[in-house]
């Protein structure tokens, strides 16, 4: 993958997938390697109905 998906609902699935399949330690370093700021990309996440979930190391639909 050599960018992160525009598609809100792509990206949230490429996030997650890159981040349980242990590719990157941790969100921030994640989107850095990407080239992105981690606040973009989680407000784009946000507004699609999807929120950070520090405990279990995903993005997850909100409450």
């Amino acid at each position: 993958m050599d960018k992160l998906p525009n598609d809100p609902n792509i990206l949230y699935s490429a996030i997650n997938m890159l981040l349980r399949d242990e590719e990157f330690d941790n969100f921030s370093q994640l989107c850095y390697a990407f080239g992105v700021e981690p606040a973009k990309v989680e407000a784009k996440l946000n507004d699609a109905g999807f929120e950070y979930y520090a405990e279990g190391h995903c993005f997850r639909a909100k409450q």
